[in-house]
């Protein structure tokens, strides 16, 4: 008798389990996923190739890339960056070139931009356009070493 009971909670320890898995899986699943970062604070990475300046992007033109979120003023520009993504992309991923020369990660301020080489580096701040090329070429350089270890780490 005492090997009949053994053998019955065994088997209704099984049912639970077996029962309880799928809901535990389902609860899970349903939780709401981290929203993806809004690169560039929304403006249009294409319309600083095309226009020459910077431009807010509109929520009805937004794609996915890389980890984040980009918008554009219009579809034709979403569909350019679709076709060429890396044309477009900010340099470290939208974090001020500045700061990450100096090892550190923070998001830029769209509206303090530069295109050289056709590459687009946004800034924290006002950029001294009198920089001499050497001087940028360091800076570029630095931050490019310093992004290898930050691009997967958090905005500060």
């Amino acid at each position: 008798m005492g090997a009949f009971y053994t053998r019955a909670r065994v088997v209704f320890l099984l049912v639970v389990l077996l029962l309880a898995a799928p809901v535990a899986m389902a609860q899970s699943q349903s939780a709401p996923a981290t929203p993806l970062r809004l690169v560039l604070r929304g403006y249009d990475p294409v319309a600083y190739f095309t226009d020459g300046k910077p431009t807010p992007g509109k929520p009805e033109f937004e794609t996915e890339f890389d980890g984040g979120r980009y918008r554009f003023a219009s579809a034709r520009h979403l569909e350019q960056f679709k076709a060429d993504p890396d044309r477009y992309l900010p340099q470290f991923g939208g974090s001020c070139a500045g700061m990450m020369s100096r090892n550190v990660k923070v998001e830029a301020d769209p509206e303090n931009w530069l295109l050289v080489d056709g590459k687009l580096y946004v800034f924290l701040g006002p950029v001294n356009k009198q920089r001499s090329r050497e001087e940028f070429d360091q800076l570029v350089a630095s931050a490019r070493s310093n992004w290898r270890n930050l691009k997967d780490k958090p905005f500060q």
